[in-house]
């Protein structure tokens, strides 16, 4: 009868320990996906191509992962970050702090599809 109670705590202590290694792997798995979000896009496609399938999907929080990495940290009443666009007829470029500069600017991003 002892004999089988040992058994027993020793499987129980068995998948303990393999919860605990199988938890572990999962978190650091975690921050390395994370950690690889806050890259340039360049460095974290390079990574994503090398990921197994749908196993990043299906095993670990993807779009929590990704909302929190790439959420930026831009306030409420804080200025735009300046940038450049080519104009739609291809002549030039329009950049948003020279046209700031004359007038209040609003941006809409949209479809009109």
């Amino acid at each position: 009868m002892e004999s089988r109670a040992g058994d027993a705590i020793t499987v129980k202590r068995t998948l303990i320990k393999i919860l605990v290694a199988l938890a572990l792997v999962w978190v650091l798995g975690c921050v390395a996906i994370y950690v690889a979000m806050r890259q340039p896009p360049e460095t974290f496609g390079r990574v994503m191509a090398r990921m197994p399938g749908p196993v990043v999907f299906l095993a670990f929080p993807f779009e929590t992962l990704w909302t929190h990495a790439r959420a930026g940290n831009l306030r409420v009443g804080d200025a735009a970050p300046d940038f450049s666009l080519t104009k739609v007829d291809k002549t030039g470029q329009v950049q948003l702090s020279a046209v700031n500069r004359q007038q209040p600017t609003v941006l809409v991003f949209g479809s009109y599809t």
